[in-house]
């Protein structure tokens, strides 16, 4: 099955959750459009076309086609899909994390009866949700360099990352996949029979952590785990993942302390150069 239909089915399976996606086969027509175009305007001018190295049937760079329609169009998903996801992650992790009387709230306020396996099922839904989504993007910026023969679906891929607006960036995502993984490591039997993600796993390349998971056709996600942004506190806006903590604490606590000794060396190295620096301006040297 091809994979812009599995991601239908799969979202149509979802309708009742409300869960916003991507206009897969929208994005794919406009680059159908994109192909008819672009072979009536070569044979229009095909002595010109013969000249250039590019096949007949390709878009310029810049493509009026494509460009006007596509790219907006697909940011604005994405960015649907990031905040909703983020949004119910975040009240999922809130509830879990919550103890008592707080605990009740949430539920009360949730409108709903829950329970500790509604909570991981739902946590296991949404992490679903995330990766397909992550893959149907992969593919779609991949069909859109095809048809062009171009690298511009790699470099909005960037530039969505550097506005920090790719759901594999989120660290809502890390936690969650965190939980799930150190739900199957823990040694209460009675929460073990609620595992989930076999394929999800932490594993080092070349040293350092990163989430792994294997997610339809064997179509392989790696999250690397050394951002700063994500994993300390003294940025604004930073999120305190708890679970993320607790699984690295438990895999990895050498190589943080490594880390930490390397960065605490690094920064009194910059404060040195600092103040020498500022010495230096001060007596005019």
């Amino acid at each position: 099955m091809k994979f812009c239909k599995r991601y239908q089915e799969y979202m149509q399976a979802q309708e009742k959750k409300k869960l916003p996606s991507l206009g897969f086969k929208k994005l794919k027509k406009i680059l159908k459009r994109c192909s008819r175009h672009s072979t009536s305007s070569s044979s229009q001018s095909q002595s010109q076309s013969q000249s250039s190295s590019l096949p007949l049937n390709t878009c310029p760079d810049q493509c009026p086609v494509c460009d006007g329609t596509f790219f907006p169009s697909l940011l604005t998903e994405m960015s649907a899909v990031l905040g909703c996801f983020n949004q119910r992650a975040q009240k999922l992790m809130d509830l879990h994390l919550a103890s008592g009387f707080r605990k009740y709230f949430f539920w009360f306020k949730g409108k709903s009866k829950g329970s500790h396996n509604t909570l991981i099922q739902e946590g296991k839904d949404l992490v679903t949700y995330a990766l397909i989504n992550a893959v149907a993007i992969r593919k779609i910026l991949k069909k859109y360099d095809k048809v062009h023969y171009s690298k511009q679906g790699q470099m909005f891929k960037s530039q969505v990352q550097s506005m920090h607006k790719e759901i594999l960036q989120s660290p809502w995502l890390c936690e969650l996949m965190a939980f799930h993984i150190n739900l199957r490591e823990t040694k209460d039997n009675s929460r073990k029979a609620h595992a989930f993600f076999d394929g999800c796993s932490l594993t080092f390349k070349d040293g350092k952590p990163a989430l792994t998971c294997e997610l339809l056709d064997s179509i392989k996600i790696d999250i690397d785990l050394t951002c700063s942004i994500c994993l300390s506190g003294v940025y604004e806006g930073a999120v305190r993942l708890e679970e993320l903590n607790i699984l690295l604490g438990r895999n990895c606590q050498e190589y943080w302390e490594e880390r930490a000794q390397a960065e605490r060396v690094e920064r009194l190295k910059q404060i040195k150069e600092h103040w020498e620096s500022q010495c230096r301006l001060f007596v005019g040297v």
